[in-house]
């Protein structure tokens, strides 16, 4: 039995068709996502929905026109981000993006940030780009498109729209990234939310299960996974005590529990069957490195030598560096979700290791080890110790040291998920795990 999966990315969209039963993938396909729309805001992303839309699509309709013994179609894609529809399921707005960050600026009816609100009001953990801080911006600033009947994720529209949904059905793992969740009991703090100045009614259906949403093409679709919830999926599933390490554009640790655990930056997310996903975040990890890559390729174009990747020439320095006196980076380039406003360091400096492989040494190590600290955290408060380490992501796929550094801090042997397109593959495989 084969089932799709689609994963509507940041920066692109990837598909794969996945056999369930030997849990190998038959064929997969990555397109750029293309769809950020420019505007004057610095502070502002976001995306056309139209375009991702036509796109998700284009390439899903490709895959079945070449497998057309598709059995299911499973949809993940960015957490966080919200769009808003009407009553007939059209889309009246762009994307506003995970990364948006409207839900630091002051809000028109008190100066203050929906962030700083919240957070301060109710002791709720949000950040920027959640999507009920960027409901609650574009409420108290009277921005809320006047025809909105509900809003949801850019997965969960492209599920309404193939199957001809006029209102979404979004499942826990993506509602509860809108922030303002009670994940004990699977529901929105409602009255908060209507507290803070929101209305209540505009929150989309929820639901706990993996829940069959209608048929494209003849073929059952499923309701869509947020991205991590789907990229463990693919990679763990639900083995416990191993641990994921995902280092893109930015980082994130995950591990499975039965037991919702928080901590300051730690969430516990819906997973499925009854369990959480314990995750911290790093907003810059991968991005991190290429900032510094960038700073050499500014520095060897301003030596007329054009502008060339620096990332060969960073492996080769990195390698002559002697581990045991290094600079300390901190990578906390962007902030961190608990506070926007921390920057990244740089120290520990001494005359003989100040060098260039030594900075790009210590900006992997900074990377490392700002996810292993979440893992200490979680690991005090839950006791869930490490018999396995998984890693995905392009920055740990591509960078042999910083898997070195990880095995190194873990203890543990860092092994290589087996699928690529994690998030796509547990997209594909959640219909096993649908409500009978």
């Amino acid at each position: 039995m084969k089932a799709i999966g689609l994963d509507i990315g940041t920066t692109s969209i990837s598909t794969v068709v996945l056999d369930l039963e030997s849990s190998k993938t038959v064929c997969s396909k990555t397109i750029s996502n293309g769809s950020f729309i420019k505007t004057e805001n610095s502070w502002e992303r976001i995306q056309n929905v139209s375009v991702l839309t036509e796109k998700a699509i284009d390439v899903l309709d490709e895959m079945i026109d070449h497998y057309p013994d598709i059995a299911a179609i499973g949809l993940t894609g960015q957490m966080h981000g919200i769009l808003y529809v009407d009553a007939e399921g059209n889309c009246l707005s762009p994307l506003y993006t995970w990364e948006d960050g409207r839900g630091d600026l002051p809000m028109e009816d008190c100066g203050e940030s929906a962030v700083s609100y919240v957070s301060g009001r109710y002791g709720l953990p949000v950040a920027s780009g959640y999507g009920l801080m960027t409901h609650l911006y574009h409420t108290r600033c009277h921005m809320v498109p006047e025809k909105a009947a509900t809003f949801c994720t850019i997965a969960d529209y492209i599920g309404m729209k193939i199957t001809r949904r006029k209102k979404p059905l979004v499942n826990n793992t993506n509602a509860a990234s809108f922030g303002m969740f009670d994940v004990k009991n699977g529901c929105f703090y409602k009255d908060i939310i209507a507290e803070a100045g929101m209305d209540p009614a505009l929150l989309p259906e929820t639901t706990a299960e993996v829940e069959v949403l209608g048929k494209y093409r003849y073929i059952p679709v499923v309701t869509a996974l947020g991205d991590n919830q789907a990229s463990f999926l693919g990679a763990v599933g639900m083995e416990e005590e191993t641990w994921l390490l995902n280092v893109g554009t930015g980082g994130q640790l995950s591990v499975l529990s039965k037991v919702c655990f928080e901590a300051p930056g730690v969430e516990a997310r819906p997973y499925l069957n009854g369990t959480y996903l314990l995750a911290g975040s790093a907003l810059c990890s991968g991005r991190a490195y290429a900032i510094l890559e960038h700073f050499f390729r500014s520095y060897a174009a301003a030596l007329g030598q054009g502008d060339q990747a620096q990332y060969a020439v960073m492996e080769k320095l990195v390698k002559e560096v002697d581990p045991a006196d290094c600079m300390h980076v901190v990578t906390k380039f962007g902030g961190t979700r608990i506070d926007p406003s921390v920057r990244g360091s740089i120290s520990n400096i001494s005359e003989n290791n100040f060098t260039p492989g030594g900075l790009v040494y210590g900006t992997l190590r900074g990377i490392s080890q700002e996810l292993y600290d979440w893992y200490d955290i979680i690991h005090k408060g839950t006791g869930i110790n490490v018999s396995r380490l998984l890693g995905s992501g392009n920055g740990v796929r591509k960078n042999a040291i910083l898997r070195e550094l990880f095995s190194e801090m873990f203890r543990c042997p860092l092994e290589l998920s087996r699928y690529e397109e994690e998030a796509a593959c547990g997209a594909a495989s959640s219909y096993l795990y649908r409500k009978q």
